[in-house]
């Protein structure tokens, strides 16, 4: 049976440590110590831990359960203390409560509850630095540690609804070169001009092809940079676009359809985060099927655009709650959350 109270006072313990990422240290402590006093071995890498069920095999499928355990800086509307875990009304206050804590914490019950049954499936429960800033030293660098994994639930706050499509990013610096010139006399080569002609394209381009759950890729410049003075004609303008990948695309297509109509040299400042789209016949969506878990398409980004294995994103909580002041999560969002879980995997072990 659950004993979903010692599960909400290591949620309490967490959020009273600051765990900003990069800096996950202390939290990262807290959980291998959780696990180890029921018994349960971990493996860690710099500030994620990690665990595998007691009859892992390596002739079984194996299904990876993570979230993080890090979290964003709190905003200046914060009336409460942040790190000062509070339960009034069914509410628990924190930073982190929300995002990701509840979904950790969920996970985390589900793990230790089929930690040692006999399952048709491995169980792998990681719980990982970095997510709120996709660094490599979180889910990025122990996946090679860990083996084959042949798919995984992302616990994020979904409201318990399955986020089974996520749109990727693209951020590319763009730098336009023309020719200086005073600006008494004009220039047919202003790198400024020249930057608003590709500013145009990028306004008016549609990529054609279309997701059914994430609708079609978008594309926005956020900045912009050009002059040091008012009477001279930049040689020189710099801009960023905002790209939001749905699954039809490749990072390296849209790269090469933009840099053909462009006039900017185009650097992307990362290639890793993807978009993801799971099939409609995959066993995590047959079982959230059978439990008549609505599916939608997430716009938020989570941990799951560095997994290169098909995943689900759920979780307890609302993600119109995170990073917003004074965050929190309902407890009896974190009870369903578990028993869900536990019911998800139950019938998941029927798919198999």
């Amino acid at each position: 049976m659950i004993q979903y109270q010692e599960y909400i006072e290591l949620l309490e313990l967490l959020i009273s440590i600051p765990s900003f990422s990069g800096n996950e240290e202390q939290t990262a402590d807290c959980i291998a110590d959780f696990l180890e006093k029921k018994g349960i071995i971990v493996e860690r890498h710099i500030h994620n831990i990690y665990a595998r069920n007691s009859r892992f095999s390596e002739d079984l499928p194996t299904l990876l359960l993570n979230s993080h355990h890090d979290t964003v800086k709190p905003n200046q509307g914060y009336t409460r203390d942040p790190f000062e875990p509070c339960i009034e009304n069914d509410r628990l206050y924190g930073l982190g409560s929300n995002d990701a804590g509840g979904s950790l914490i969920a996970l985390l019950a589900t793990f230790c509850h089929y930690h040692d049954a006999e399952l048709p499936f491995n169980l792998i429960f990681a719980a990982t630095a970095e997510e709120e800033i996709s660094g490599r030293n979180g889910i990025e660098s122990i996946l090679p540690r860990i083996g084959n994994i042949d798919c995984g639930i992302v616990g994020e706050p979904t409201g318990m609804q399955i986020a089974i499509a996520e749109r990727g990013l693209l951020v590319l610096d763009c730098t336009v070169y023309g020719t200086a010139s005073h600006a008494a006399y004009g220039s047919d080569d202003s790198a400024l001009y020249k930057a608003m002609e590709d500013i145009h394209f990028i306004k008016n381009h549609s990529f054609e092809k279309s997701c059914v759950f994430l609708g079609k890729t978008t594309m926005n410049v956020t900045m912009i940079n050009a002059g040091t003075q008012h009477n001279i004609i930049p040689d020189k303008c710099t801009y960023v676009i905002d790209i939001r990948m749905n699954a039809e695309y490749k990072p390296e297509e849209i790269i090469e359809t933009l840099q053909s109509h462009l006039h900017a040299e185009i650097k992307p400042r990362s290639l890793r985060l993807r978009p993801s789209l799971i099939e409609q016949t995959h066993p995590l969506i047959q079982a959230g099927n059978a439990m008549q878990i609505p599916l939608y398409a997430s716009m938020t980004m989570s941990d799951q655009a560095l997994m290169n294995f098909p995943t689900i994103k759920l979780g307890p909580g609302d993600s119109n709650r995170s990073h917003t002041a004074d965050e929190f999560i309902y407890l009896h969002e974190i009870h369903q959350g578990i028993d869900k879980y536990i019911d998800f995997l139950s019938i998941l072990q029927d798919i198999q």
